[in-house]
């Protein structure tokens, strides 16, 4: 048996693999937290812009609070296959 068929992780790979609502819930919240954030932080590092936040700007950070959103519904409805 090798190294790489002995970790939890390894279960992923499997055919009968599938993520439960919980984990689908807490990947979209936090992918939609970080991508808002990471959106928030290009527009204050890029000081030197005039503007601030721009259109698209705007329907991405829609979309990130959506995800989340999305994400938070999923949390609550435990560990049935997704």
């Amino acid at each position: 048996m090798s190294k790489f068929s002995q970790g939890w992780w390894w279960r992923i790979f499997a055919a009968d693999f599938s993520f439960s609502k919980r984990q689908l819930g807490q990947l979209l919240l936090v992918s939609g937290l970080l991508l808002g954030a990471a959106i928030l932080a290009i527009d204050l590092i890029d000081i030197g812009r005039e503007g601030g936040i721009g259109p698209a700007q705007r329907a991405a950070l829609i979309v990130c609070g959506v995800v989340a959103l999305l994400g938070l519904t999923l949390i609550p409805l435990g560990d049935d296959p997704a």
